[in-house]
């Protein structure tokens, strides 16, 4: 029995590695998202090509078992870009880097039957085969959960397909305008001057708050909806976790600031998931945001998960390798807790809406509400899932958000 893999095994393994290293050229430094560069993605581009280049150099090298754990976890990983090419696709047609995504999945399907075919011939029938299989299963499943899992979900936020271009509906003749950051990208946003005085910014997508937008203009306040950057009609790269995305509300608070109509000190936001997350840390940082309404807010990172105690112990390991690839790929670091956040926007008015049945630590906003300063309000929403407050309590939400914002941005109950 041969200790390493043969010649053919060797050269399957390198040729799905190029066809690999071929999808991260295209990715990182050929297709660029609008609005970056080729060199915004040089330490995620040249740390990806190192990986490859060592397996492909070094784990033929190694044992049988040891390259087919490596082809198992490689293989995984490679139908990640191939999945989400394959979705894109179905609603947009194939484009840009699809095609050498759909080549991951060719490589990814290769690199399992690999490790499949190394470890079937290097099983042992004989000895203590029960407890070795028990033990290296064991080992397998927290490989994948402690490491395949949260790798393949780094690279899926990161890469989160664009929606299409959706229409304005808002009750009232919107403005398509551009708000632009600091950092320089364009961000696509509707927006309605208010009857009020009051503007309220939605985040994270224009299409995904359109409903509450309508609710906000009924009542007499304007809005702006934004695309969060990378998403949908704006520019830069996605990540559906946020980090760094409080720029974009920044930018959109210093835009609302020079629009007439548009009174000092009545500017809310309201943010759903990730966009009610951004919102928080960006009322932190940001006095020109007077009243943060935050729906189905939970987890950014390991930090949260932590403040979980003994009971996240199990989980911890994933979360912490997830904020390391989320480091690589994007070039920013984990942001605060919202725990350490949440207390710095008082005096300035928090509203938390999360549901019963939700997801991502929506469990957390009761410690979030008791971490926060007064004034602040907490709400659970026994029916409905994650972030579907208005659907499920159409009046209610209405009412306790309406009355919310105008007795923090217009003073009155």
């Amino acid at each position: 029995m041969p200790a390493g893999p043969s010649h053919r095994e060797t050269f399957v393994l390198r040729a799905a590695t190029a066809a690999l290293a071929l999808h991260v050229v295209a990715d990182a430094f050929v297709l660029a998202e609008r609005g970056t560069s080729w060199s915004d993605h040089l330490l995620p581009g040249l740390v990806s090509l190192a990986v490859l280049a060592l397996v492909a150099v070094l784990v033929p090298r190694l044992r049988a078992g040891a390259v087919a754990s490596v082809a198992l976890v490689l293989g995984a990983l490679a139908l990640v870009p191939f999945g989400i090419a394959v979705s894109h696709a179905r609603g947009a047609g194939p484009g840009g880097d699809d095609w050498t995504s759909f080549l991951c999945g060719v490589a990814g399907v290769a690199l399992l039957g690999l490790g499949v075919r190394l470890l079937w011939r290097t099983r042992r029938p004989t000895g203590r085969r029960y407890l070795r299989r028990a033990l290296k299963t064991v080992a397998a499943a927290l490989v994948a959960f402690w490491v395949v899992l949260p790798l393949a979900l780094a690279f899926g936020v990161t890469h989160r397909p664009r929606g299409a271009e959706p229409t304005a509906e808002l009750g009232r003749p919107a403005e398509e305008v551009v708000v632009t950051t600091e950092d320089g990208l364009d961000l696509a946003g509707w927006y309605v001057a208010p009857r009020n005085g009051a503007v309220v910014i939605l985040s994270p997508t224009r299409e995904g708050s359109a409903a509450h937008a309508r609710m906000l203009v009924d009542h007499g306040y304007g809005v702006l909806a934004l695309d969060m950057r990378g998403y949908d009609g704006s520019e830069g790269d996605p990540n559906a976790f946020g980090w760094g995305s409080t720029r974009d509300l920044d930018a959109a608070v210093a835009f609302l600031e020079g629009r007439p109509k548009v009174e000092d000190g009545r500017i809310g936001g309201l943010g759903l998931s990730v966009g009610g997350e951004q919102l928080l840390e960006a009322a932190a940082g940001n006095e020109g945001l007077r009243a943060v309404v935050a729906e189905g807010a939970g987890i950014r990172s390991y930090r949260e998960t932590a403040s979980r105690g003994a009971a996240s112990a199990f989980v911890l390991p994933q979360q912490v390798v997830l904020a390391g690839a989320l480091v690589v790929l994007t070039g920013e670091p984990p942001p605060p807790s919202l725990l350490d956040l949440v207390p710095t926007i008082a005096p300035r008015s928090v509203f938390l809406i999360y549901a019963a049945h939700g997801q991502g630590g929506e469990d957390l906003n009761p410690d979030y509400f008791d971490a926060a300063g007064e004034p602040k309000e907490l709400w659970r929403i026994e029916s409905g899932g994650h972030t579907g407050g208005l659907e499920a309590e159409p009046e209610e939400y209405e009412r306790r958000v309406t009355a919310f914002f105008d007795e923090a941005l217009l003073g009155s109950g």
